[in-house]
């Protein structure tokens, strides 16, 4: 019976030897991972790190970009508002212009008549002086005939006389 238990004992300690070397052997192959598994995170974290910083650099120009198009937005709506406004004036002329050149024609027509008065009278007036003026240009003989004229003077004449019969009618 002794012998059974120097066995037994021998092959606990076989099989205790067995597996301390397959926990060994395990643990080592953990350790393998475990350095690798932190060589991968510690790139991660360098990468991390720069796409964080990236990331803060891109929101900083996006803020400066909405600050500039914020700026420029009020800028064109500063433009706009005076285009507005100049719309509203040149409405506003167009209508005082409608209103002026409306009492304008409607006073041309309500006084039609005057007006052809004055521009006959006008008319006389002014065949008053020429005749005045050719008689006064005129030697005192009054014998001279319109043949003896030459041919300028009896065109003007003659139209002298059209214009005196087109005012009377």
């Amino acid at each position: 019976m002794e012998i059974i238990l120097y066995l037994s004992v021998a092959v606990i300690a076989v099989a205790f030897f067995i597996l301390v070397l397959s926990v060994m052997k395990t643990l080592k192959s953990l350790g393998t991972t475990l350095d690798s598994v932190s060589t991968t995170l510690n790139g991660l974290e360098g990468q991390l790190q720069g796409v964080t910083k990236e990331s803060t650099e891109l929101l900083h120009k996006t803020n400066l970009l909405a600050e500039d198009i914020q700026r420029k937005s009020e800028d064109l709506n500063t433009v706009v508002y005076a285009v507005k406004d100049v719309g509203h004036s040149i409405q506003k002329l167009n209508n005082s212009v409608k209103k002026v050149s409306t009492s304008i024609s409607t006073e041309l027509e309500r006084n039609q008549t005057k007006i052809s008065q004055v521009v006959q009278w006008g008319n006389a007036f002014i065949e008053l002086k020429d005749k005045w003026k050719q008689k006064k240009d005129q030697p005192s003989q009054h014998d001279v005939t319109i043949n003896s004229q030459s041919p300028n003077e009896a065109y003007t004449q003659e139209k002298k006389v059209k214009r005196a019969r087109s005012y009377n009618n």
